[in-house]
């Protein structure tokens, strides 16, 4: 069983298949039984898959989209800070999003297969397939589903769509809003107060082994 030390950089990396198509990169928080806490700060080193005319999968309609030659980039994280928990097991996530006055501001569920860790010693990371349903919540404990049009329209091309089930995420979303609504962990003000140690510097490039095969 991997266990990760707090502080350690670690890769987390999303597939389609065995194909690597995103990764980002964080700090671990904290790794015990009810899983692996990561701070993934803006301004981290990260890849993503993008067309050879620079354009991304949002950026275009999902036929097209598999279509075009495709490669991954390297990139830093233009997003927000993100505190993510991704249980052992689960098929979900959970981050943390605060705003520029550091308030927390929301929770997001991010809908995904149950991902798996890895540790060879110069790199560790955490291997995913993400489900594309998600869902905003907020502070009052309200909540909103997010992508559900996304996951509609790539739906309709089953030979290239890597949800297998789409029930089986539908499923998982609505008991984790019920988890949400009821302010259960982790929507019981657990680390809403997290600060990163200020000691923490990301490193300025992916390390050797940041595309090695998927772990399974």
């Amino acid at each position: 069983m991997v266990t990760l030390a707090p502080g350690r950089s670690v890769l987390h990396r999303q597939f389609t298949g065995d194909q690597l198509v995103f990764l980002r990169t964080g700090r671990v928080v904290a790794h015990d039984e009810r899983g692996l806490v990561l701070w993934v700060p803006h301004g981290g080193p990260m890849a993503l898959t993008m067309t050879e005319d620079g354009r991304g999968l949002r950026d275009m309609p999902f036929r097209e989209w598999v279509t075009h030659p495709r490669r991954l980039v390297s990139r830093t994280w233009w997003g927000p800070n993100i505190l993510m928990l991704a249980p052992p097991g689960a098929a979900h996530s959970v981050w943390w999003f605060w705003d520029a006055r550091g308030r927390h501001v929301a929770w997001y569920i991010n809908l995904e297969e149950p991902g798996v860790l890895w540790d060879d010693g110069a790199a560790a990371g955490l291997d995913n397939t993400d489900q594309d349903l998600d869902v905003w919540v907020w502070p009052d404990r309200s909540w909103q589903w997010k992508d559900e049009d996304e996951m509609a329209e790539r739906l309709e091309h089953p030979e290239h769509y890597w949800v297998e089930d789409e029930a089986a995420v539908w499923a998982e979303g609505r008991r984790m809003i019920a988890l949400a609504e009821a302010g259960e962990y982790p929507f019981d003000g657990s680390w809403v107060d997290f600060r990163p140690d200020p000691a923490w510097v990301m490193p300025d490039a992916l390390p050797p082994g940041w595309d090695r095969n998927r772990a399974r």
